[in-house]
């Protein structure tokens, strides 16, 4: 087996046994991204030099028996994340010669661990899609068939752990956007609890609604990489300062007993029929295995994406007003006056997706439609939190679709907003509840496409989701598929 096949736990065995060097690794994943993303595009930069240096020390640490989970593993991250001494851009042009002064807390938490950091991953554009298409730095492409979208925003992050380019990754999730890539790529992608994992360093796209969420190629190494990013920090005003679980720990746990419910707004006409076969056989999966089937009703999702879609713009745009050509990013080079500098600054620096939600956002925030929009979204937020709240006394897990149909053609969506928003309608009231979940390989479409199983948790109760995940991973043989370049 090729080095960058391995999981992440096969590779730490094999470093720990000095049966390979970190050094060896990386350049095996460095050739591996070399051969293969000029299919891909799931890089925007690639930190060789970096990368080799950090791997020379990590088999300093090796060879000094100091080794951590992560040490001498090779990640990526998400090109939305602020690292120091490495261009930053959030997929965006306005942003394409920022140069990031100082690391977020997830990437100084990865590399007091050693990990090795291979490079900066392809996005939507200020992490605003679902189809990795709204991005400066042209589309990302599905590995398991070139010609369909990874899913997004974190489309690069998804995609280079299922091309083998890095052995796992990390994305943001507003609205579904570690999630539902994950479904469409095959592998295993978590959005913890809002607040378990800090967003400083994190450049914001909605405040109340962004959170850092790893991507592998299963359950374990899922958990690892949240184990190593998660926990509090005082530099994040909206991090909680809550005890961090031994996640592997608890993943071979019995789930025998455990209640599982199935919302049936989640199953709703319209759902793709390979996808309702692949989550019902899931369902029969789980049934088997001990845990108990139970339908509940979560009443308010109709008005989730109706919310989210006020919230999350009108947070942007208060947001997205830092850039304007003045201290960081993209100038004019044509204005000639304060203002026009603003002006062609942002309209030559956002693309148009962007563009389009700032003047939602601003739209729905504007003097006399404050109340109309912007504060019955917040209400609308609270009754499906209400929801959540409600249906976890009665289940310890739901269970749903992650999106409503596989992987679709890349440009079938991009002049359709409004198509292109139903792609996260099971995924975005996870982000309006504040709660947990987790998308899981459970299938595949009759024209080869990976399906995703979202697993939703009490919050803050990520352990329980990732024991129900592995039981299930367990069971089946989904997330060993591999897709084939």
């Amino acid at each position: 087996m090729k080095l960058y096949d391995l999981t992440l736990t096969e590779l730490r065995a094999r470093l720990d046994n000095r049966e390979v060097s970190s050094v060896d690794v990386t350049r095996a994943f460095l050739d591996r991204i070399a051969a293969t993303d000029d299919k891909i595009n799931a890089f925007i930069t690639v930190c060789e030099a970096e990368a080799l240096a950090a791997a020379k020390a990590a088999d300093r640490r090796i060879a000094a028996n100091e080794a951590g989970a992560l040490t001498g593993i090779p990640i990526a991250v998400k090109d939305i994340f602020n690292t120091s001494g490495i261009l930053t851009t959030c997929g965006s042009k306005i942003l394409n010669n920022y140069i990031a002064p100082y690391d977020a807390t997830v990437i100084a938490r990865l590399k007091q661990q050693d990990a090795v950091i291979l490079g900066k991953l392809n996005m939507d554009e200020f992490a605003m899609g679902s189809s990795n298409e709204c991005t400066a730095f042209e589309p990302v492409h599905n590995p398991w068939n070139t010609d369909r979208v990874p899913g997004g925003s974190s489309g690069g992050s998804a995609a280079s752990v299922a091309a083998s380019q890095a052995i796992a990754t990390l994305g943001t999730d507003t609205g579904g956007s570690v999630r539902q890539p994950a479904a469409h790529c095959g592998v295993v992608g978590l959005k913890p609890t809002y607040g378990r994992v800090s967003r400083y360093g994190v450049i914001a796209y909605a405040s109340s609604l962004d959170q850092v969420g790893p991507l592998a190629r299963n359950i374990g190494d899922c958990a690892l990489l949240l184990q190593t990013v998660a926990g509090f920090d005082p530099a994040d005003s909206t991090s909680v300062d809550i005890p961090v679980p031994d996640y592997s720990a608890t993943l071979s746990e019995d789930i025998t007993g455990l209640r599982i419910g199935l919302p049936k707004e989640y199953f709703i006409e319209g759902l793709d029929d390979d996808v309702r076969r692949a989550v019902d056989q899931a369902i029969a999966t789980y049934r088997n295995l001990g845990a108990e089937l139970v339908e509940v009703s979560l009443p308010h999702t109709d008005y989730a994406v109706a919310g989210y879609y006020l919230i999350a713009t009108a947070e942007a745009s208060s947001n997205l007003a830092r850039y304007d050509g003045v201290r960081f990013g993209l100038r004019s080079a044509e204005s000639d006056s304060l203002i026009d500098m603003y002006t062609r600054s942002r309209a030559e620096g956002f693309g148009i997706e962007v563009k389009r939600r700032i003047m939602l956002g601003t739209y729905a925030l504007s003097s006399g439609y404050y109340d109309a929009y912007y504060l019955k979204a917040q209400k609308v937020r609270t009754l499906v939190r209400q929801d959540f709240t409600r249906v976890f006394e009665d289940v310890d897990v739901l269970l749903t679709p992650v999106a409503p149909t596989p992987a679709f053609p890349l440009g079938e969506k991009v002049d359709d907003p409004l198509q292109m928003y139903l792609s996260d309608i099971f995924t975005i009231p996870v982000n309006l509840a504040g709660t947990c979940a987790i998308s899981l390989p459970c299938g595949f479409s009759d024209g080869g496409l990976p399906i995703g199983l979202q697993l939703i948790g009490k919050p803050f109760d990520e352990a329980t989701i990732l024991k129900t995940g592995y039981a299930f991973e367990q069971a089946t043989e989904w997330h060993k598929k591999k897709a084939a370049l």
